[in-house]
């Protein structure tokens, strides 16, 4: 008799350890922790364990990254950003946005204020000096944004003769880029620390223009029809990567991967389809990742 007690009792155990593995099982699906598995010690590890993750995007740019009636941010930079935090098995609402203007975003990334910054971020070698990118995901070209009425600027070449004011952000490449067109820059370049102050001296007849990447500007265009257009064409091309910490290299291989899927398996144009799309900008072709 005494040795069927211990027999039932050990079957009774097993069972219960079984019931609270399957428990765990169901829990690790409801999160999403567990159902994916990434070299120990990494960024994706850490994410992925922590089931949260901190992203910084813009707040201000209609198309890429706007604040929605939700309270959060909406835009192809966003939408983009999902797609790497979908393949890092966390859930969406798990998400921490954290405004990063131009001027703030390297910073930002050195000093782990965010895990990643998606904000119409132009790959180049001052910024690499810092930070890594992955990507690109999107070539956009530097514009102008002028009024409705306005016939006397054409291009930035309008900008040589020392009349007009022209604005632009603090830290942003538009702003370094179109100073090789300005006869005063002290005088001529207003900076603002966003744009949307910038189109509002636009609006109000303090500055003559805007520029910024063609598709920033179209999303002004298409909010005021009635008082925006483009002078002229796209005068640089302007490759948005994802900024990271710049020794994270296995962290920017994944990030790298995860577009290069999505640009195969359309999810990367479903996102563009359903933001900046919107406002008449062309997507084109995948552009080709740079692995450096």
């Amino acid at each position: 008799m005494r040795m069927k007690r211990v027999a039932a009792v050990a079957a009774a155990a097993t069972l219960a350890l079984g019931l609270a593995a399957c428990g765990g099982d169901d829990a690790d699906e409801g999160t999403g922790a567990g159902s994916k598995s990434f070299a120990a010690g990494s960024t994706m590890e850490k994410l992925n364990k922590a089931q949260k993750i901190k992203i910084g995007t813009k707040f201000d740019q209609p198309g890429f990254g706007q604040k929605g009636l939700s309270g959060k941010p909406e835009g192809f930079d966003v939408e983009v950003a999902k797609l790497i935090v979908k393949e890092l098995g966390i859930p969406e609402d798990k998400i921490e946005y954290v405004e990063t203007p131009s001027k703030i975003r390297e910073d930002a990334i050195v000093n782990g204020t965010v895990d990643l910054v998606a904000a119409t971020y132009t790959i180049n070698d001052k910024r690499k000096e810092r930070i890594a990118f992955a990507g690109p995901y999107y070539e956009a070209g530097q514009n102008i944004l002028v009024k409705k009425d306005d016939t006397t600027i054409t291009g930035p070449d309008s900008f040589k003769d020392g009349t007009k004011k022209v604005c632009s952000v603090t830290g942003s490449t538009p702003a370094e880029e179109i100073k090789k067109y300005i006869k005063d820059v002290g005088t001529q370049l207003v900076l603002f620390d966003t744009y949307p102050k910038c189109r509002d001296a636009l609006k109000g007849g303090q500055v003559d223009a805007v520029t910024t990447d063609n598709v920033i500007l179209l999303g002004y265009i298409a909010e005021d029809e009635a008082s925006f257009k483009l002078a002229g064409d796209n005068f640089t091309k302007e490759p948005y990567g994802i900024g990271v910490k710049k020794e994270d290299n296995d962290f920017r291989t994944f990030i790298n991967d995860t577009l290069e899927k999505a640009f195969n398996d359309g999810s990367w144009k479903k996102a563009w389809d359903d933001t900046a799309g919107k406002f008449g900008a062309e997507l084109g072709s995948a552009p080709t990742i740079n692995r450096y």
